[in-house]
């Protein structure tokens, strides 16, 4: 398997997400920050909303995007911890960077606050021992570059390599579409659509987020008789502001095997209002995958974002 391959399947697995972390692999968990708290089950149709309504929000959002597109007028401080594990879920790597970042002149900086290591996370040339770590900094350390550009997000970039990128952002910023292009799943992804929308079912809940911000909970949860090889996404959590329908955050539970690859990983993102714009505050990640011929990868990763100030 060529390693353009191996990064593509690691695509698959990062998506952006929030909410209920009942299935969650069962080690350490970084993520000791709670930022929502669910009051009660609803009945929407006595808010006068019904499901398609949610369905379609979450089709229809940019705000994600939009989220890391507006990076680029903030300078900010991000501090990042990864850790990986052994066999037997004992962690055998840690990392730590705590970043400030900046915007100066159209371009970006950044400059180490605290930077530790231990383990084997990274080559002797600085780059990550791990696809799965190597696909982190891609998304989120390359998100206040040039990856995020201005405009809407299009799927079907020319050349081969924008191709795998254009895929891996709208797993990401566009959950519940049909994301063409990826071995065994591609067909799995549209979990609304007329051949899947049948697996699952709904939930829906109330609560508040940050102390202060009223919101809807909506799960979409993969029915208990479906087979988890039917599916690919077992769980898409989205949270909306209540008074604007604003998403606000999302969670995504993604499992899979087969002969060629597995993968079960759930991931978590969260954003925060500043001057009146979405801003991603927390990203969170726990996930193990295999290939053949290759390392089985067992990591977890918290991003925490604070500190915006407009540049």
């Amino acid at each position: 398997m060529t390693r353009m391959k191996k990064l593509l399947i690691v695509f698959c697995f990062l998506l952006f997400v929030f909410g209920s972390r009942a299935q969650q692999i069962k080690r350490f968990n970084p993520d000791s920050i709670r930022t929502i708290v669910i009051d009660s089950a609803i009945n929407i149709h006595s808010h006068r909303l019904n499901a398609q309504d949610f369905i379609d929000a979450v089709l229809a959002d940019t705000g994600f995007y939009q989220a890391f597109q507006n990076m680029k007028h903030y300078g900010f401080t991000a501090e990042n911890r990864i850790y990986t594990f052994n066999s037997k879920n004992k962690i055998d790597g840690k990392s730590y960077r705590k970043i400030k970042h900046s915007y100066i002149d159209g371009k970006p900086k950044a400059a180490y606050l605290a930077k530790s290591d231990s383990g084997s996370l990274y080559k002797s040339n600085g780059k990550p021992q791990l696809y799965t770590v190597e696909m982190f900094d891609y998304i989120f350390t390359n998100a206040y570059k040039s990856n995020f550009v201005p405009g809407p997000m299009t799927q079907g970039e020319a050349g081969k390599n924008a191709s795998y990128k254009s895929k891996l952002k709208t797993l990401i910023f566009a959950p519940g579409h049909k994301v063409t292009g990826l071995p065994f799943i591609s067909s799995k992804t549209e979990i609304f659509g007329k051949d899947m929308k049948g697996y699952y079912f709904y939930q829906f809940a109330r609560g508040k987020y940050l102390d202060s911000i009223p919101v809807y909970r909506f799960r979409v949860v993969r029915k208990p008789s479906i087979a988890d090889n039917d599916v690919v996404i077992k769980e898409l959590t989205t949270i909306f502001d209540m008074r604007t329908f604003q998403i606000l955050g999302r969670y995504v539970d993604l499992k899979y095997h087969n002969m060629l690859f597995s993968f079960d990983v759930q991931m978590n993102i969260e954003l925060n209002k500043v001057n009146g714009e979405l801003l991603p505050a927390k990203i969170t990640y726990q996930g193990n995958w295999d290939v053949p011929f290759h390392k089985t990868e067992r990591a977890s990763f918290l991003i925490v974002q604070k500190d915006y100030k407009k540049e």
